[in-house]
């Protein structure tokens, strides 16, 4: 009787502990949680930039990709540094490059990305900007959302091969 009750406590610990691994999945915070987003248009940036956002030009070379930082710590620390230089490749989905460590709140850590962000990955640091594969984009954990560009997505999908590209304020218009 002992070994049966046993065994029955045992299987309500272990369903107590995957209902609540299961819920601790679905509480998993994505970046689309209370993103401002555009569905219309697939060739625009899916996420809206911040009204009084921090205009921002990155410099590809002569190929010139428009964007808005939002308000975040991590951004602010950008903002602090520019005009800087990062060093970036192309790859599936992305641009990327290695970059300092910069700060950020444990409240804005997310998985996946919307078309057009440019995000600071805190686990390696990355400093990146995501132009695709949104749908598939949240296996992807440990990104922190700085803003978004703001042109066409294929502007910066044309590119390929690796710059240093210099990240600058844009000019007052």
């Amino acid at each position: 009787m002992k070994h049966i009750l046993a065994i029955l406590l045992a299987s309500l610990l272990l369903l107590n502990l995957c209902g609540a691994f299961a819920l601790a999945e679905g509480e998993k915070r994505v970046a689309k949680d209370g993103a401002q987003m555009q569905t219309d248009d697939p060739t625009q940036p899916t996420r809206l930039p911040p009204e009084n956002g921090t205009k921002i030009l990155l410099h590809f070379g002569d190929t010139v990709i428009p964007g808005v930082l939002n308000d975040s710590a991590t951004a602010q620390a950008l903002i602090a540094k520019l005009p800087y230089t990062q060093h970036m490749s192309r790859y599936s989905h992305d641009f990327c490059g290695v970059t300092e460590d910069l700060p950020y709140n444990e409240d804005e850590v997310h998985y996946g990305w919307l078309n057009g962000d440019i995000d600071y990955a805190i686990d390696a640091p990355y400093f990146t900007i995501l132009f695709e594969d949104q749908d598939e984009s949240e296996v992807y954990d440990y990104q922190v959302n700085i803003g978004v560009v703001t042109c066409p997505l294929a502007d910066i999908a044309a590119l390929d091969g690796s710059y240093d590209v210099v990240i600058e304020l844009a000019e007052a218009e």
